[in-house]
């Protein structure tokens, strides 16, 4: 990465931090200058506005996921480790970018429309590699049959808004967390043999 490079990701993660504490409205381009430790102008030679800053945030936040999740899928996971690594993903930027987190989230409409549609796309190619993992699971009998994207929907419910509510310092760490709640829609709150294993599809 090159020093040009470097400074650009500082910039945007202490400006995920500052939206992340006071709102996106109420932060201006004078307070993340001070915050980076730069003159204005210099501000401006790398980012021409806030809304390039709230870009940089939002490709960054869902680029990983996407990396991440497709290199999984071109080593041949199964689907459950799929599932894991995805909801895996997601509580650990929770941990290492949580002010991106909250402003990924909850920033989203304030992009301009070009913006905004470009990071929609790839929001929802995330969310089809995440369904193409249920489908697949459902398929094989690993996991029942129920409706993919109701599960899809449901895993992205649990992990998308935990932020609310989980803290990096809550005494369980990201991954021990993310496995908790994996088990939780791999295996449901029924007790018996219906809590051991995911019951075989139906036969077609």
């Amino acid at each position: 990465m090159s020093a040009a490079d470097a400074r650009r990701t500082r910039i945007i993660d202490l400006a995920a931090e500052l939206f992340d504490q006071h709102g996106y409205a109420k932060v201006s381009m004078e307070q993340i200058a001070v915050a980076a430790g730069v003159a204005k102008p210099t501000l401006y030679h790398y980012f021409r506005g806030k809304d390039q800053i709230l870009r940089g945030i939002h490709e960054s936040f869902i680029d990983v996921l996407l990396e991440q999740q497709e290199e999984r899928r071109r080593l041949g996971l199964a689907p459950a480790d799929l599932l894991l690594g995805a909801m895996t993903d997601i509580f650990g930027l929770m941990e290492t970018r949580r002010g991106h987190v909250r402003v990924f989230f909850e920033h989203h409409r304030e992009l301009p429309p070009a913006v905004r549609e470009q990071i929609r796309t790839k929001r929802n190619r995330y969310q089809l590699l995440v369904r193409e993992a249920l489908a697949e699971g459902i398929d094989s009998g690993q996991f029942r049959a129920v409706d993919p994207d109701t599960a899809t929907l449901a895993v992205f419910g649990m992990c998308n808004w935990a932020y609310q509510w989980w803290r990096p310092n809550s005494g369980a760490g990201s991954a021990h967390t993310a496995q908790k709640m994996w088990d939780l829609v791999l295996r449901g709150l029924l007790a018996g043999p219906d809590s051991r294993s995911p019951a075989p599809a139906p036969a077609q």
